[in-house]
């Protein structure tokens, strides 16, 4: 079977003295590390039987994480790792796109686009998931940077495994997302450009960046991955899986590289044929900057939260142990399971969160709840963000058709109590907008007042 390291070691050096200074220094150092990896080069061990006395030579590996031999057993490690992220709801693959326009500037400024596309893309989605129109808390995010293709062309995208719910303002309550929904994902792409095109301004990139990426819809997958192990095995290969594994490689004939691939919408196999020195150069794309952190967590799997996610996993394991005891629902006369059915409508109805146990007594009134969902505790009148840039919102260009329907609506439920607190009819929206630099506010009264921000 034809290795990388064959390949490297075959036409690696006339690669170097044909490209020159085009090479970045994590190139470099990658295709010599693949050169030396398990040759007398890097050293190692002899081995001798006392019987026979065969020898025989273990030499060491490179421990590049580029290197297709070197990564088998990184990739076990983490995912042991990764036990104590897991949680006993389904999970979701959220998958953010860099757009053609922007992969040219982004393969020259490779450090600084990479950092962009991980700070916009997981507030986007941690933004648009604490909208209380969609899910109304905070989730937690596993982002992982993937540079390929199948056939290794260069194609920058950001994985996110997120699970299905969130811990809400209050800090004791989950909220359950739907099995197969977590966020819309227009509103989520605009959201997302906006937010990278407003950190590109402030860089000395923006002169580089074409118009036309910016005139064009983004791309945003969401789909259900099923459990957190399932997911979890889903996104290793991605982690420690460089551009091309020794295992596809067909043939090396004629100067010329043959490996397979699978085509993500059918399954079948594919098989692609390249020049020795196209090939390596569409794998050096993939070569990240030295010490480039590719695995990111965001919001409930940050490190600063790992106590409190370690508390919250046992106790929505043991609420999954305390439902799996139930007994089943009597069976009515006419076959079908009894249900919570709605006191207003008749229909039934669905399980929207679970309430987390606590030890402050028994929950306050409605008002005092509802204080407590919007973020401010006891306090009358809450302040809740909506968190979109002023760059993103529905007046402004190109995003405003995505945008409108998005819009905050007045709360009914307050009309009556402005026109009380004001001694005449309430005002046109008791929803106010609050503008700052970064981003709006809107007021939801909550109790008997309106107020607005000092």
């Amino acid at each position: 079977m034809t290795t990388l390291g064959e390949i490297v070691r075959q036409y690696g050096p006339a690669y170097r003295a044909q490209e020159g200074e085009q090479l970045l220094p994590s190139q470099l150092a990658a295709l010599q590390a693949i050169e030396q990896c398990r040759t007398e080069a890097l050293g190692g061990h002899v081995y001798a039987c006392p019987a026979c006395g065969t020898r025989r030579y273990s030499y060491h590996s490179c421990r590049n994480r580029h290197c297709p031999m070197c990564q088998h057993d990184a990739a076990q490690t983490w995912l042991e790792r990764q036990q104590e992220l897991l949680l006993p709801v389904p999970y979701f693959l959220v998958t953010f796109t860099l757009p053609a326009e922007l992969r040219a500037v982004a393969y020259r400024h490779q450090r600084t686009l990479y950092n962009l596309l991980f700070r916009a893309s997981a507030a986007a989605l941690m933004e648009l998931a604490h909208d209380p129109r969609f899910l109304g808390a905070q989730i937690g995010l596993v982002g992982v940077l993937q540079t390929w293709t199948r056939d290794l062309r260069y194609h920058p995208h950001i994985h996110y495994l997120a699970p299905g719910g969130g811990l809400a303002s209050d800090g004791r309550s989950w909220v359950t997302a739907k099995a197969d929904f977590l966020v819309h994902v227009k509103p989520l792409a605009a959201l997302f450009r906006a937010k990278l095109r407003a950190a590109l301004r402030q860089t000395t990139l923006w002169a580089e960046i074409p118009a036309t990426a910016w005139q064009q819809p983004w791309v945003v997958d969401c789909r259900p991955v099923g459990t957190a192990r399932a997911a979890l095995k889903y996104l290793a290969p991605y982690i420690f899986r460089v551009a091309l594994s020794n295992n596809r490689i067909v043939q090396l004939a004629n100067d010329q590289v043959t490996f397979r691939y699978t085509i993500g919408d059918t399954g079948q196999t594919a098989y692609c044929t390249l020049p020795v020195q196209e090939f390596l150069r569409r794998f050096l794309q993939h070569i990240l900057p030295k010490r480039f952190v590719k695995v990111r967590y965001y919001g409930l799997f940050r490190v600063g939260m790992r106590r409190s996610l370690a508390r919250l996993r046992s106790q929505l394991r043991l609420l999954q142990h305390s439902a799996d005891q139930v007994p089943p629902a009597p069976v009515v006369s006419d076959g079908s399971l009894r249900a919570l059915i709605c006191p207003s409508c008749g229909q039934p109805m669905r399980l929207e969160r679970v309430l987390l146990p606590h030890t402050r007594g028994p929950p306050g009134s409605v008002a005092q709840q509802r204080g407590r969902m919007l973020g401010m505790g006891r306090c009358r009148v809450a302040w809740h963000a909506i968190c979109m840039p002023a760059l993103a919102w529905p007046s402004r260009g190109a995003d405003d058709h995505v945008y409108k329907q998005f819009r905050p609506r007045p709360a009914p439920f307050c009309a009556d109590a402005c026109e009380r607190a004001f001694g005449q009819h309430a005002p046109a929206a008791c929803v106010r907008p609050w503008a700052t630099a970064n981003h709006r506010r809107v007021a939801f009264a909550s109790s008997d007042t309106c107020a607005t921000p000092t």
